[in-house]
């Protein structure tokens, strides 16, 4: 365990507990606002019972501590080494997120540790300064609800302008790369932010002057061969989804995971990386996706 327990909701809570007791603000009122941000929604009846009954001996019945100091929790060595290996992580730069004080230190792990074999290796260009200048500028024209001018190279090598309402940002962890979901644009909602030459944020206009595209979901089932922890891995790899899953019998499960139409490219090549232990069951059209994919691959003419 890199982090330590007392880390958690429950200490970090009691630690602005007793911050408040120390700065003069001793009522339970707000103690009990204390518990309701920064805990669990259950915690009300653990917390502040424990220290009016001096469980954990550090408020006494009359909401005043012993403790002299507000609390400080420095990280371990450990804690150090992993958040250094993390600040790392080139995407880490988009964010414009630093940590000078960590200069010394030595990263726990490095990307020379690790291989990830199921992501292609074209991914953006993290460190391009323009790259990172154009993604702080659509985080900024989400943030601020503002439309964006884009300029970008589309598939023929053509420049195209435009003019589109950012929506959300997604990041395709296959593909190594960030995309631009927005609307108010003909030639589609879906913008690869690698392929963008040119972004600044409108003056004038907002969501409101548009109309948002409704999104089309779609439900995806497959038939789960527990093999070499096959369905643990498929709902490790598909987490961030919401699904269900329904048992067939002691070796096969049914998964029924719901996704943006949008998205079938890459969930198509998400589901063939599992091989033969997942298999499409319906829709019939992403079924049929799978087999024109496959038929590719097997005459080489591998997309």
């Amino acid at each position: 365990m890199i982090f330590n327990e007392i880390y958690s909701a429950y200490y970090n809570t009691v630690a602005r507990i007793i911050e408040s007791i120390l700065s003069g603000n001793a009522d339970e009122k707000t103690v009990n606002k204390i518990i309701c941000e920064n805990a669990f929604g259950e915690s009300m009846l653990t917390i502040l019972p424990s220290l009016k009954s001096e469980k954990w001996q550090i408020v006494k019945p009359d909401m005043t501590t012993p403790i002299r100091h507000i609390p400080t929790m420095p990280l371990t060595t450990v804690q150090k080494q992993w958040l250094k290996a993390v600040s790392l992580d080139p995407r880490l730069k988009l964010f414009g997120v630093e940590f000078p004080e960590l200069c010394d230190v030595e990263p726990l792990f490095s990307s020379e540790d690790y291989y990830i074999y199921d992501k292609y290796g074209d991914g953006d260009p993290y460190e391009d300064g323009a790259y990172i200048e154009h993604f702080r500028t659509i985080m900024s024209a989400l943030r601020e609800k503002q439309a964006l001018k884009v300029k970008m190279v589309n598939r023929r090598g053509n420049t195209v302008s435009m003019t589109v309402m950012p929506r959300r940002l997604e990041y395709s962890e296959k593909d190594d790369k960030f995309r631009l979901i927005s609307t108010g644009c003909r030639y589609g909602g879906v913008l690869n932010l690698a392929r963008i030459t040119s972004c600044e944020k409108c003056t004038a206009g907002g969501y409101t002057a548009h109309r948002a595209t409704v999104e089309s979901n779609e439900t995806l089932t497959l038939r789960i061969l527990d093999e070499r922890n096959a369905l643990e891995r498929v709902l490790l790899h598909f987490a961030h989804f919401e699904k269900q899953v329904e048992r067939i019998d002691e070796k096969h499960y049914l998964v029924h995971i719901k996704y943006n139409k949008s998205d079938e490219t890459e969930m198509v090549i998400r589901i063939l990386g599992f091989g033969p232990v997942v298999e499409v069951v319906e829709p019939r059209e992403f079924k049929n996706l799978i087999i024109s994919r496959l038929k590719r691959q097997k005459s080489c003419e591998l997309k």
